[in-house]
């Protein structure tokens, strides 16, 4: 997705050669007519899946998330990171750690919005380690339904997930794929 990449080419910030901030438009600050292309391209890619659900992780998935669901016609259902007194009986769970926070967490779905035999699509803003993604097919598979791809918006293919992904059978669909955040510049996989 060109507008993808000049949104990182423009507003990205390059923190490390490991992270890039982009809070402008995806996972603070969210522009909503570029979520709304990426869930049409995502709709685009996986249409032919029989997708009955698309899942996610708060908070900074579900901007795209939704808008794939919308695109698909089919309802969003994201893992919460935290307890509340509403989410407390019945929930299928994984253990997740997180690149950027540098911390592992539970997280978790309510076993009633999941069932057997439903075919699952995955989005997430980022991929690095594959960790969440990973997480999230946990908790698909526990309630008996399958993950039929994983949509990425943002890949940082110098980091393991992708491979972690595919050694497991996902089909992973990025569409932006960094090369490098090397000297403070965003380089994108040719």
């Amino acid at each position: 997705m060109e507008q993808l990449k000049e949104k990182i080419r423009e507003q990205g910030i390059v923190l490390s050669e490991q992270v890039l901030k982009v809070d402008a438009f995806l996972n603070h600050q969210v522009d909503p007519l570029l979520m709304q292309q990426i869930g049409r391209e995502f709709a685009r890619r996986f249409r032919d899946q029989g997708i009955d659900k698309v899942v996610t992780l708060e908070a900074s998935g579900i901007a795209p998330a939704l808008m794939t669901a919308l695109e698909l016609g089919v309802p969003l259902v994201f893992a919460r990171k935290h307890r509340s007194l509403t989410l407390t009986d019945n929930l299928l769970t994984a253990r997740v750690y997180s690149f950027t926070k540098q911390m592992e967490s539970t997280v978790a779905i309510s076993a009633s919005h999941l069932a057997a035999g439903e075919r699952v699509l995955i989005v997430d803003d980022f991929l690095a380690n594959g960790q969440a993604a990973l997480g999230l097919g946990a908790i698909v598979r526990q309630a008996g339904a399958s993950v039929v791809g994983i949509g990425i918006v943002i890949e940082k293919s110098f980091q393991p997930g992708r491979r972690a992904l595919e050694e497991q059978g996902y089909r992973v669909e990025s569409l932006a794929r960094i090369a490098s955040l090397a000297g403070g510049h965003v380089s994108f996989v040719a």
